[in-house]
């Protein structure tokens, strides 16, 4: 395995190949490469976001996480339809990041469930297709990312901006890196086979209803970060049952933990390092390999943020409360709307055969 392909493996994958490793030799250069691969990818991320900020303001700093996520996934992942075709959905995609999050902040939390329903939906029709890439971890999430960090005015026209000139990079990467790759399938087909009988449709409702009313929930009680909420929820969410109980026992608990050891390192480290703890979360997550400690340093970064605003009290309970609701919440949901859906799906199933008959 080459320098380059090693640096395309994930953290999991470049463990596992340490792991397996029998020279001393061969092990210390995979982890050589393993250790270059967290750091440039903390420090491509650090100069992204830099960019963004001066380009186009603090406040927008987050356009520039989200173009870094889409960037980092579909250099990797297609839509599994025509590539001019996919160019179109990364098209569609950042319209819907761009225009949806803003509306949603400007209604009452009502019209807003309907609106992140209908925006999350779409996503999750466009983007993901075939649910084994989890392509709906990373645009769903910008999304909330977007609406946690709204602008309005001037801010949200160069927000606009922003995320039009990271669509177009976007765009390019995927097109340089999937041109090759032959597909029959179309964009009308991520609609065709939009089958209320299947079990990716309905979880792709399953998602949407869950992650909107869940922070519909939250907005009406007046509870701040909603986001955290519905990020929540869309992480426990999962198309497979296993995997769904797999996070929830893990979200809530690993996210005390997070909050304890931030809440450490707070207490230890002068006033001066607080800003740099959000970067040894990121640290943290690129030597993370599974949910369980990525979920831990995740927190960092949030916290950091959260207790300049609110205070640190105040934000770890946030912090804590929002991903208890949000897992068990969507957990439970989850299982309703399943099990509704299994009986709807019956009922049109007996009708259709009863009609043809």
């Amino acid at each position: 395995m080459t320098f380059y392909q090693e640096l395309q493996l994930s953290s999991g994958g470049s463990k596992e190949l340490i792991q397996k490793t029998s020279d001393k030799r061969e092990k210390r250069r995979h982890i050589l490469i393993y250790n270059i691969k967290v750091y440039l990818v903390l420090i491509f991320c650090f100069l992204s976001v830099t960019v963004y900020s001066v380009i186009f303001g603090a406040d927008n700093s987050v356009a520039g996480v989200v173009v870094l996520l889409a960037l980092l996934v579909l250099r990797q992942v297609d839509f599994g339809i025509k590539t001019s075709h996919g160019i179109g959905v990364v098209c569609m995609i950042f319209c819907i990041l761009a225009v949806g999050p803003r509306v949603s902040n400007m209604v009452s939390p009502g019209y807003a469930f309907l609106i992140n329903a209908v925006c999350i939906l779409g996503i999750m029709v466009l983007g993901c297709h075939n649910i084994v890439m989890s392509n709906q971890s990373t645009f769903v999430l910008g999304y909330l990312l977007l609406q946690g960090y709204d602008v309005t005015g001037h801010t949200y026209i160069l927000r606009c901006i922003g995320l039009a000139a990271g669509m177009v990079i976007c765009a390019a990467v995927f097109y340089i890196n999937h041109k090759d790759r032959i597909y029959k399938r179309t964009f009308t087909d991520l609609f065709r086979e939009f089958d209320i009988y299947t079990s990716r449709t309905q979880w792709y409702i399953r998602l949407s209803l869950g992650v909107s009313s869940a922070m519909f929930l939250a907005s009406a009680v007046h509870m701040p970060r909603v986001m955290w909420v519905g990020i929540a929820c869309m992480s426990v969410m999962l198309p497979f049952a296993k995997d769904s109980e797999y996070r929830v026992r893990r979200r809530a608990p690993f996210n005390i933990l997070g909050c304890a050891i931030f809440l450490v390192l707070y207490l230890i480290l002068p006033e001066s390092m607080y800003p740099y703890i959000g970067l040894i979360g990121g640290i943290g997550v690129g030597y993370s390999a599974g949910y369980a400690w990525q979920t831990v340093f995740n927190t960092f970064g949030a916290l950091a943020i959260a207790a300049n605003m609110f205070g640190l009290e105040a934000a770890l309970f946030l912090r804590i409360a929002a991903n208890v609701f949000g897992s068990l919440y969507c957990f439970v949901i989850d299982r309703l709307l399943q099990s509704a859906g299994s009986q709807l799906s019956e009922w049109l199933r007996t009708r259709r055969i009863s009609e043809a008959s």
